[in-house]
């Protein structure tokens, strides 16, 4: 029997508040491009991916080359930031990957940023020795909240579904891990729907994977 344990995170949003350096990124390259995005257009669309965002704000502009050309452009700019001004975990981020990591848990980012924006953010935390693997845009044919990205996760790190928890900040991520059959820890001041939810994951008790993972749907 399979009794291998993962967890699954999201990177944006809930290893990382990256969502200024990405305001800045996206606000910037359309800029660029003679276009103005507002801050709640940005809010909106933050967490999907770049070929589901650039053509609501390119409109009837919008080519197969140009969305290309502006995400390429946009994810240098990100990377540039992060690499100039390094980012930050959030509260209880470090604790919680060096914690599941000495207790056993397989760890995999599963993430809708490219590649590129995952390795650079784990350089900067120093923590890519923590994941045993890095699902990312480039690796799934659809966004969240299809379960695609967890589903490839659990394969890669030879996990079950219903032996994983996945840890997200947005609700299209814990409608995706519902959609794969997985558990879920939402981090956010909203509400989420996912079985446990709490402002920041140093507010989580320290047997909260473990307990999820046994508890009855």
């Amino acid at each position: 029997m399979n009794m291998t344990r993962a967890v699954l995170w999201d990177m944006d949003g809930t290893l990382i508040d990256s969502e200024e350096l990405h305001w800045i990124s996206w606000r910037n390259t359309m800029t660029n491009e003679d276009i103005t995005i507002s801050r709640e257009q940005f809010l909106s669309s933050f967490g999907q991916r770049n070929d589901s965002i650039i053509p609501r704000w390119l409109g009837a502009a919008s080519t197969p080359e140009r969305i290309e050309r502006i995400g390429n452009a946009k994810e240098e700019m990100y990377r540039d930031l992060v690499r100039r001004d390094g980012v930050s975990p959030l509260p209880g981020v470090t604790n919680w990957l060096h914690r599941l990591h000495s207790q056993g848990w397989l760890q995999a980012i599963a993430s809708s940023a490219p590649r590129a924006n995952v390795e650079a953010i784990l350089e900067a935390l120093a923590a890519a020795d923590i994941f045993q693997t890095i699902v990312s845009a480039e690796d799934v044919h659809r966004g969240k909240p299809d379960p695609e990205v967890y589903l490839t996760a659990a394969a890669r790190v030879g996990a079950l579904p219903g032996r994983c928890i996945v840890v997200e900040d947005a609700e299209s991520g814990i409608e995706g891990a519902r959609n794969a059959g997985m558990k879920s820890i939402g981090v956010s001041r909203k509400h989420l729907a996912a079985d446990v939810v709490v402002q920041s994951l140093d507010q989580l008790d320290s047997d909260a994977f473990d307990r999820l993972l046994t508890s009855p749907r």
